[in-house]
């Protein structure tokens, strides 16, 4: 009798466990940074000339996702991609008991880079104050797409991509559009995961959630940092390696994707991105703003494809505290954020009321906290909205030099 009613105990546990886990896996992917819609339309460079794709409603089965081959002796340095939940205050572990990757290594050089950047000005100098990272490397790029004027610190330095990473397989997908490969009307299935152990397995298992338009997952996946849409997009085009393809094409040899955003999820948290560089999953601040340039510019997407991921960024709603905190309310503003252990980022263009644009990546690690990364986006925003427009007036002053 004690052994049968053990046996029922067991079975009901068993059973409750299983039940629950789908329901608290959903709710830990989901993103409860969420900030107020955007009302303004995010205006084109250019006047539209194209008209716009064909919605066709198709079901699509995605390609198989892919991964890109590491030697199964290395170990694979893995990083979480932004959910923007709120994360572990303090520092993220090092990486230890495990052998040396040539994917990573410790960063020892300086944390800014004056030679790489001469101080032409006060805009300069104060970049550089800001972006000093003595508690964690800052990286930063900026180009004004009219005058070609770029200024940047650490530029030239492998950050983790994150979440930004979803401007890169967005565009993957709108290429494959205007190649008539895929429609935005297609419809393709969220991915949702399976529980799996860390590190278990090349790529985390997962289950076909519910079926969108392709149109539907693209303004999930941007405006949200919907995880779930981004991993369907990203199984539609072939995975990983599609958008490292697609990267190589248009010429952007300095970001990398390697692992669908499930598995980052699963997988996070080997290594400190304020002490080490891995390579994996990573971008140059100067890579993501040649990105941005030519997506804006309408370099390799046709112009209703441009409009789609423009306006879909122009609606972010993760990253209130960050890039678009300080600016004045009538610049305008497209970006998308990301967020890991001990890291955060913001990414974008920002149209200015005089009509001038600059494209802009901001990387922060350490720097103590959330907040404490969020603020340094934030000033260092202004900072160089400021350099770049340093005659308009912001809440009834000049703005600061």
């Amino acid at each position: 009798m004690r052994k049968r009613i053990i046996k029922q105990l067991l079975g009901t546990m068993v059973l409750g466990a299983t039940l629950l886990a789908p329901f608290e896996m959903a709710a830990a992917s989901q993103n409860d940074d969420l900030g107020q819609n955007f009302d303004a339309v995010f205006a084109p460079a250019t006047p539209r000339n194209q008209a716009p794709m064909p919605h066709v409603v198709r079901q699509v089965q995605p390609q198989a996702a892919a991964t890109q081959p590491i030697a199964v002796s290395v170990p694979r340095y893995l990083a979480r991609p932004d959910d923007d939940a709120d994360e572990e205050e303090g520092p993220a572990p090092l990486a230890a008991s495990r052998a040396p990757s040539p994917y990573a290594s410790v960063y020892s050089g300086p944390y800014s880079n004056p030679q790489t950047q001469p101080f032409a000005g006060s805009f300069e100098r104060r970049l550089m104050a800001l972006a000093e990272g003595s508690h964690g490397r800052i990286g930063v790029a900026a180009l004004d797409l009219g005058s070609g004027r770029s200024i940047g610190v650490l530029g030239d330095q492998p950050f983790p991509l994150a979440s930004t990473a979803k401007v890169a397989i967005v565009a993957t997908f709108l290429a494959g559009v205007d190649e008539g490969r895929f429609h935005l009307g297609d419809r393709y299935p969220m991915m949702m995961p399976l529980h799996s152990a860390k590190l278990s397995s090349a790529v985390a298992p997962v289950r076909q959630g519910e079926w969108l338009p392709a149109e539907e997952l693209i303004e999930r996946a941007l405006t949200l940092s919907d995880n779930h849409a981004t991993d369907g997009l990203l199984a539609a085009v072939g995975g990983p390696q599609a958008v490292d393809r697609w990267l190589h094409r248009v010429g952007l040899s300095g970001m990398r994707i390697d692992h669908n955003i499930n598995t980052l999820v699963r997988d996070d948290g080997v290594i400190n991105p304020a002490t080490t560089i891995d390579y994996h999953d990573s971008t140059t601040p100067l890579t993501m703003v040649h990105l941005l340039a030519g997506l804006y510019q309408g370099e390799w997407l046709s112009s209703s494809s441009r409009e789609v991921l423009m306006g879909a960024m122009s609606r972010c709603r993760t990253g209130v505290h960050r890039m678009k905190l300080l600016l004045p309310s009538d610049a305008l503003i497209g970006h998308k954020t990301g967020t890991l252990a001990n890291t955060s980022s913001d990414v974008g263009i920002i149209r200015t009321p005089t009509g001038r644009t600059v494209a802009l990546a901001i990387y922060v690690t350490g720097q103590g906290s959330k907040p404490g990364r969020e603020s340094r986006i934030a000033t260092i925003a202004r900072a160089v909205y400021d350099g770049y427009e340093p005659d308009v007036e912001f809440a009834g002053r000049s703005p600061s030099r």
